[in-house]
């Protein structure tokens, strides 16, 4: 899949099919992340791959707007080091990750977002780094319309040269 036809028709999916990832297309996902842009190369993220089923049912269980972490057959959990930029650069890693996901059939949605620090027991995740976010992954269970999406037209949030010109 293109990148672009990836932007385009990424959708949240929050329901998985029990089936496995393969570990190759794990790996990419996880690797797309590593191999994300950061401030002055900072590389403030640690990623944590979890695929245990019952670390997944505690996890669902422990964020509010995530409990179908519960049926994804895998979770990364993404931490931070706490700098400047961290919480941008870890965004982009995350948006790396759900983009390599969807480009090979794999769903994904983020859930939380900082200061989930009933994670860090779970993990072992130092008290000094911040959870920004964990990421489920799955085929999806249901067939999604690609690219049917609702925003904004393009003439209300793209502007040529200063805010209020129209892009077009």
């Amino acid at each position: 899949m293109e990148v672009f036809d990836a932007v385009r028709t990424v959708l949240a999916v929050r329901s998985f099919q029990d089936k496995p990832i393969p570990k190759e297309t794990v790996q990419r996902i996880v690797e797309a992340a590593r191999l994300t842009g950061s401030s002055m190369n900072g590389q403030p993220w640690h990623f944590i791959v979890v695929e245990n089923r019952d670390t997944l049912r505690q996890l669902g269980g422990m964020l509010r707007t995530g409990p179908y972490i519960a049926q994804a057959p895998l979770a990364v959990v993404v931490a931070i080091d706490k700098s400047v930029y961290a919480v941008s650069d870890a965004s982009r890693a995350i948006q790396s990750m759900i983009l390599t996901a969807w480009s090979e059939g794999v769903g994904s949605n983020w859930v939380g977002f900082m200061k989930i620090d009933e994670l860090k027991p779970l993990l072992n995740i130092p008290k000094a780094m911040d959870v920004i976010a964990v990421v489920p992954f799955g085929y999806p269970l249901r067939k999604l319309g690609r690219g049917k999406k609702q925003r904004k037209p393009a003439s209300e949030v793209i502007h040529r040269e200063k805010y209020g010109e129209p892009f077009a």
